[in-house]
């Protein structure tokens, strides 16, 4: 049988399950990432399961997110995780390091290898070749401990390449393309595989550009072949050694299958304020704008700050402009210094940040109310930025550099130079920050300062209960906007008391309160329309709400990530039968659940009545046997005290 290049990764892990779409399968995890906003909670549940040593491969803990130190919680945080890795035989990437994803693909990344990351952009590393999947922290630390990972099969879409990218026009325009096509629900239930003659005019860091916003398409995962480009890219790290090769067979196909050609491919952009608002940069044009920043994961590559560098060199950013340069790695950002790149920025009125992730997850740069700022992140959901009223584009470099000489949107095509050419290092340092463990781990102790509490206690749903509806949503809500990222929410991500005071504040400010009243009373749901949970992996967006009282999510659809996150915490998700019942609903109406227990082993579609009326709204779910032995168990925590 001739599998493509997704297929043999699955079909080499597969631990259970057959590769049909739409069935639950388990696979091998090898390696896997967690970060410091999502870490801590991943090694206190190490701790609690009593493990000694983690079981996989390789596993990595980057502090990437929260680097600012207002106060002592972040640096307290960075003592407890490197204190956790050495105890459980993780390597650690010492704050200052970089942002998780490139510095994994420059440090541990491996053709053929499976990775399993807290962290939403995890699919970036499916660049070289691996099968790189996010989600919930749970679900890592289950990877950690040698478990497998549970999923759907998922379609495999194949995207045939070919051409040659024009001048003024790169990888964020390949991505943003696939996004205007698709929108933020067009990968859901997919993987996506790259492949054609195209491929080899990308780089290696060219495809994890593509790779990592395949998190915007809500796409499972994003595979290229492992070539001679991969090959060359592990050259410059010192690994050569570990290049294999992996592509599909002669004669595979694919559930589905869409094509780019490279050479007709334009500037693009991202409106506000979802990444799959996409346009011409030309349908722009002219837009002031307050900020240009260069950065992320989304643009990680030597050659995304080196083009921003050669296009501005001798030149001075417009009056009034804030250009943004974050550095993606350390290793980065010296190959930058010592190519004189850095100079050329900072001599452009470029303002220069430590390596991390910094204003992409709203940890500083936040933009002025009201002013347009262009990002070469790979989100710009509303509030992300920091600022709460925020008008975020996403582009390319180029755009973005083109745009901060200007002070206005501006197509890079109309700039009066000549394309830059980027020669790409041959070789790398590798010296870096990335701290392997101890061998003996016996005297490891964790740090823990006084912001780390244990996870709470939760308790399994009831059989019956009636419950109010506290907030009812529109579309595409996204973690972000169910919990905040942000300086000031994220350090307080070790205590789910603290940080449940701001669950849902960009879409209600009184949630909180409201939440608490009810929660002695039993508890409240929400509904809202598609694709619920988009974006961010982070798992305190189920937490914090179910330690306020949430019980069941009603809505028209989910998040992957999101959703499993859900029923790893407890928390009932249920979608609309009939789409119009969705506008039957208002907040503070009352659904009654009867006999839940019995109902969702025994039925996939059942009946809820609306209290006080003689309506009822036909809901459904898609849980597996495993998920509702989580669920009913009041999450993955007591099922597995229960199996233990």
């Amino acid at each position: 049988m001739q599998l493509n290049a997704a297929q043999k990764l699955i079909h080499d892990h597969l631990l259970s399950g057959e590769m049909k779409a739409g069935e639950e399968i388990g696979i091998k995890i090898d390696q896997t990432l967690t970060q410091d906003a999502t870490g801590t909670m991943v090694m206190l549940e190490l701790e609690a399961m009593g493990i000694d040593r983690v079981k996989t491969e390789a596993s990595a803990q980057y502090v990437d997110h929260n680097l600012i130190q207002e106060d002592f919680r972040n640096a307290d945080d960075h003592l407890f995780l490197r204190s956790a890795a050495q105890k459980f035989g993780i390597y650690y990437s010492r704050p200052g390091n970089g942002v998780s994803h490139p510095v994994h693909m420059q440090q541990l990344a491996r053709p053929g290898k499976t990775l399993l990351g807290s962290d939403s952009h995890t699919c970036a590393n499916g660049c070289m070749g691996m099968l790189a999947i996010g989600a919930g922290g749970i679900d890592v630390t289950m990877a950690m401990t040698g478990e497998p990972y549970y999923v759907k099969m998922p379609r495999i879409m194949g995207v045939e390449l070919t051409g040659k990218l024009p001048d003024w026009v790169s990888a964020k325009d390949v991505i943003l393309e696939m996004l205007h096509r698709h929108g933020v629900k067009g990968g859901v239930g997919r993987i996506v595989e790259y492949y054609g003659p195209g491929i080899k005019e990308l780089s290696a860091m060219d495809r994890h550009v593509i790779a990592n916003m395949g998190a915007e398409l809500g796409a499972t995962a994003t595979v290229f072949p492992s070539d001679k480009e991969v090959k060359r890219f592990l050259k410059t790290q010192g690994r050569e050694d570990q290049w294999v090769e992996l592509k599909a067979d002669n004669g595979a196909t694919y559930d589905e299958h869409e094509k780019i050609d490279l050479s007709a491919l334009e500037p693009l952009i991202a409106k506000p304020s979802s990444p799959g608002n996409v346009v011409p940069v030309t349908e722009v044009a002219g837009e002031a704008i307050y900020q240009s920043y260069i950065g992320s994961s989304a643009n990680p590559g030597y050659r995304d700050f080196a083009i921003a560098s050669e296009i501005v060199k001798g030149k001075q950013a417009a009056n009034g402009i804030s250009f943004d340069i974050n550095p993606t790695s350390r290793q980065l950002l010296e190959q930058l210094v010592e190519n004189g790149h850095i100079a050329n920025l900072l001599s452009a009125g470029a303002r220069m940040h430590q390596a991390g992730c910094n204003g992409c997850i709203g940890m500083g740069q936040a933009p002025a109310t009201g002013r347009n700022s262009l990002r070469t992140t790979p989100r710009n959901f509303p509030g992300r930025s920091g600022t709460r009223e925020d008008s975020v584009f996403l582009c390319s470099p180029e755009t973005a550099a083109a745009s901060a000489l200007t002070g206005v949107i501006t197509d890079p095509r109309t700039l009066d130079i000549s394309y830059p050419k980027i020669k790409e290092p041959t070789t790398f340092s590798t010296k870096g920050m990335l701290e392997a463990p101890p061998e003996d781990n016996s005297q490891i102790k964790l740090e823990k300062g006084p912001n780390i509490t244990a996870i709470p206690d939760f308790q399994p749903i009831e059989d019956n209960f009636d419950l109010p509806i506290l907030l009812k949503m529109q579309d595409n809500i996204s973690t972000d906007e169910i919990l905040a990222g942000g300086s000031r929410v994220l350090p307080f991500r070790s205590n789910i008391q603290r940080i449940s005071t701001f669950a849902f504040e960009i879409i209600d400010e009184d949630y909180y309160e409201k939440a608490m009243k009810k929660r002695d009373d039993g508890g409240h749901m929400v509904v809202a329309g598609f694709n619920y949970g988009q974006g961010s992996s982070r798992e305190h967006a189920a937490l914090a709400p179910r330690y306020l009282g949430l019980k069941v999510v009603l809505v028209k659809d989910f998040a992957r990530i999101h959703l499993q996150n859900l029923i790893n915490f407890g928390i009932l998700p249920l979608t609309f039968v009939n789409e119009e019942d969705y506008d039957l609903l208002h907040p503070e109406d009352i659904l009654e659940f009867r006999h839940i227990h019995q109902t969702i082993q025994n039925q996939r579609t059942f009946d809820i009545k609306l209290k006080g009326t003689d309506r009822t709204i036909t809901v459904q779910h898609d849980l597996t046997k495993r998920h509702l032995e989580i669920l009913l168990a009041g999450g993955i925590i007591n099922w597995i005290k229960e199996k233990q």
